[in-house]
């Protein structure tokens, strides 16, 4: 099986990029019509847009190498049997945030990634609302493209009498609620999405705790945006988060941290 160089990855990225965009288009067709709305066997929702979605991207990935194998939350029924022996793998979320879609609030993205050896070594982010993308690969560094400009972004460092909290739109529980009341003077900015791991990787928020599951295509990409911007995802137990390591694809309970020098500790303790 033939594989992705990484010196390769910066001018692939382009067409990752372009592939992404190309779902979003399809996405935003569906966005203001009367879609239907049905639920999957894990009670998720599910539209006719993460489907457009997931069409597009694999064909798009196909054509640029047939060879990579496509994990995508709309495909994901492999054998771990199977997907264990790849050394290389796409990790798609098609439509990341579909509740958000639901809402028409805008807070959703198509999120794409490259894993090698368990970890996300290139990871795309589109927002087909404001058009806006983020993108890395690994060991160059994290940019957002925002009205045809290209930035390089970088996390913030933590003043812990100014502290921002990313928080999910659709998934607060008792868990967060406790973290915030310990930074008794913390903003929360709640969002949908990959986009709180965006508000890290861009120096917006200092810190992002999620207390519940998650699938893998949920955080890969994202996760690479973060650690090339300079920030970590870690468990709990502060271990980095790894694909493609057991039969199920849920994650654990997560942190998306800017400042790797910061002690969170204190705030953790027994969540």
């Amino acid at each position: 099986m033939s594989q992705i160089k990484h010196d390769d990855l910066p001018d692939l990225v382009n067409d990752i990029l372009k592939i992404s965009k190309q779902a979003g288009e399809k996405i935003l067709e569906i966005y203001d019509t009367d879609f239907s709305v049905t639920n999957k066997d894990d009670n998720s929702p599910l539209t006719s847009a993460d489907i457009a979605a997931h069409k597009t991207i694999c064909a798009g990935l196909k054509s640029l190498n047939p060879e990579i194998p496509i994990l995508s939350e709309e495909s994901s029924r492999l054998d771990y049997a199977e997907r264990k022996k790849w050394h290389q793998y796409w990790l798609v979320d098609p439509l990341d945030g579909t509740r958000e879609f639901i809402k028409r609030n805008g807070e959703f993205s198509v999120n794409i990634a490259l894993i090698e050896g368990n970890k996300s070594i290139m990871g795309v982010i589109h927002i087909p609302v404001s058009g806006d993308s983020y993108s890395a690969t690994i060991n160059n560094g994290s940019y957002k493209y925002s009205n045809n400009v290209k930035t390089k972004i970088n996390v913030k460092q933590t003043d812990n009498k100014d502290i921002t909290i990313a928080g999910s739109r659709s998934h607060a529980n008792k868990k967060l609620k406790i973290f915030i009341d310990r930074l008794d003077s913390a903003r929360v900015l709640s969002i949908g999405s990959s986009l709180k791991f965006c508000i890290v990787a861009e120096g917006k928020a200092d810190i992002y705790p999620r207390f519940g599951p998650t699938s893998e295509w949920d955080t890969a990409a994202a996760q690479c945006i973060v650690e090339e911007a300079g920030g970590i995802v870690v468990d709990t137990e502060f271990r980095p988060l790894l694909y493609n390591t057991k039969v199920s694809l849920l994650n654990p309970s997560f942190i998306v941290i800017a400042d790797r020098n910061f002690n969170w500790d204190q705030y953790l303790i027994d969540l």
